[in-house]
């Protein structure tokens, strides 16, 4: 959304909001009497700027720049939407530690051993949960009659505004995915309620059918693929949230839904992106012009500054032996070390056939140990260079510490893997089988992707190589930190029990088993004391 200058409009309509909110949130108000509702409403920008707010949520943190949050018991840093989303779905995973177990809520985090008190569990239900809250103040305040009562008769801004609520619906969809993917239930609200109203509770069978509905109905109500304006969602967005579905709807509600999967990802593919021919410059600092972006939460080093994930991860991926931050874009010595790479993570990338693959962006070595025996030492464990401030063509990002680069939600990448493993799953292949039922045609997405990662020379895999097991590992090595991680484990059996092991799972060097419930977040503690209607998740 890198055209859109949002943040100064996510400022007055979060205000607006705070005075109407679902009393199901934890927010603290700043200065909630400044704007209210109709007087937002008033002029007839404020329909397209209100819009650019709600997109704001999934960015800024708060009211009074980055140091603020209008979310309640979290860093004001942390509790940004992108951030806690990679936190929950790789930090909990063999993918990453963060150094600074201080930090509230990280060691639980990636000890594999949280509680319903976590801060950044909570600062996660709470950010999408005020997502939806922005979204249905939206729509009460843009309908027929609510236009009507203010005189709003132009044609041409009544049928904006009509494509406006569409893409609001959309982005509360993504809310409740995510709500229902992370925690298996959310407190449910649309417009249609009264404000200052408890949500009721929906689990799992209850957001996908709302969610299959909802985004079916809104998809040919969408901008067609790569027509919308910069930065803001169409078709392929929704498309992509049902996909995901399909494809983890037989651990959401034990359904197999592989031909709808591949249906959708038909249809992204048909909607004209084409994979980067540089790998690495869909993480760059100009990745908003990436021809494989499909939607991304937007990073700004001056109009949109925050602590997201790109932001983490790359003053985070500055070495404390390496100090190669200048070479990313940021500060020389960037955060000192603070995210490092488990060794399982590393070793997807051994042998011979990944020597020239780009998305190996791995140092270490010398006096940088691979093991992580002890968290709290930063030159233990690999580190990563996927993402840096520093565009496609040389220039570095406009500020040092705040970058510029977007985060990847959703991309063609993806869909080509998602695709490929719907049809394994559909003809036949089960987690833990050594099935090699791979069509031609998904054959060819995942030959395509390793063709781009090693300069257009001699990557391809062969049937007989490609089973399930390959395809987690595939995804691991082009889609990490992307905040996937945690999905596909589960999905692939992976996650909890002890059939596949990483360093520091479960609260030990070499990793252990954790239990099940564990598949699934707790409700936060202060969630269901705010709203009775919810109940906690089994195990917690």
């Amino acid at each position: 959304m890198k055209k859109i200058k949002f943040n100064l409009v996510y400022f007055l309509f979060a205000s607006l909001v705070f005075t109407s909110c679902e009393s199901d949130l934890e927010i603290e108000p700043e200065n909630p009497n400044v704007f209210l509702s109709e007087e937002f409403f008033f002029t007839e920008d404020a329909y397209q700027k209100g819009l650019a707010g709600v997109y704001g949520n999934l960015s800024l943190t708060g009211t009074s720049g980055p140091e603020s949050s209008n979310i309640g018991g979290i860093d004001a840093g942390t509790s940004q939407y992108g951030r806690c989303l990679w936190y929950l779905q790789n930090l909990t995973t063999d993918e990453a530690v963060w150094s600074y177990e201080g930090d509230g809520g990280v060691r639980e985090l990636q000890r594999n051993i949280w509680t319903a008190g976590n801060p950044i569990i909570r600062g996660m239900f709470s950010r999408a949960m005020f997502q939806v809250a922005l979204c249905n103040e939206y729509l009460r305040q843009t309908t027929p009659e609510k236009l009507s009562s203010r005189g709003v008769t132009d044609a041409s801004l009544l049928s904006k505004i009509v494509e406006y609520r569409s893409e609001i619906k959309a982005l509360r969809a993504l809310a409740y995915y995510h709500l229902m993917d992370l925690f298996g239930k959310a407190a449910f609200n649309t417009e249609n309620q009264p404000v200052a109203i408890a949500g009721e509770e929906y689990n799992r069978q209850e957001l996908f059918q709302y969610l299959e509905t909802e985004l079916t109905t809104l998809i040919p109500e969408l901008k067609a693929p790569r027509t919308n304006e910069a930065g803001r969602l169409d078709q392929a967005f929704a498309r992509m949230i049902l996909a995901k579905m399909y494809l983890n709807a037989e651990v959401y509600i034990g359904q197999n839904r592989y031909q709808d999967c591949m249906t959708q990802c038909e249809a992204i593919i048909a909607g004209g992106y084409v994979l980067e021919n540089n790998y690495l410059d869909n993480f760059k600092a100009d990745n908003d012009t990436s021809t494989e972006m499909i939607f991304a939460i937007q990073s700004d080093g001056e109009i949109t500054q925050n602590y997201g994930p790109t932001t983490v991860m790359i003053n985070g991926s500055v070495g404390s032996l390496e100090q190669n931050g200048t070479a990313l874009g940021v500060g020389a010595g960037g955060w000192g070390g603070a995210i490092r790479l488990r060794k399982q993570f590393v070793e997807k990338f051994n042998g011979v056939d990944f020597d020239y693959d780009a998305r190996k962006t791995i140092l270490g070595g010398g006096p940088r140990s691979l093991e992580i025996q002890d968290i709290s030492n930063r030159n233990q464990g690999y580190i990563l260079t996927k993402y840096s401030n520093v565009s496609s063509t040389g220039i570095t990002g406009s500020n040092s510490t705040f970058v510029d680069t977007d985060f990847p939600l959703f991309r063609l990448a993806d869909v080509y893997l998602m695709y490929a493993e719907a049809q394994m799953r559909k003809d036949g292949a089960t987690n833990g089988s050594g099935t090699a039922n791979a069509s031609q045609q998904s054959l060819d997405y995942i030959n395509a992707l390793r063709f781009r990662a090693n300069g257009d020379s001699f990557a391809n895999v062969s049937a007989s190589q490609v089973t399930l097991d390959f395809i987690l590992d595939e995804r691991a090595r082009e889609l990490h930190w992307e905040a996937h991680r945690r999905q596909d484990l589960i999905r692939f059996g992976k996650y909890a029990g002890g059939t596949y092991n990483w360093a520091w799972k479960g609260n030990a060097a070499s990793g252990v088993s954790i239990s099940s419930n564990l598949n699934v977040y707790p409700i936060p503690t202060l969630a269901l004391a705010a709203n009775p209607n919810l109940t906690q998740n089994t195990g917690y």
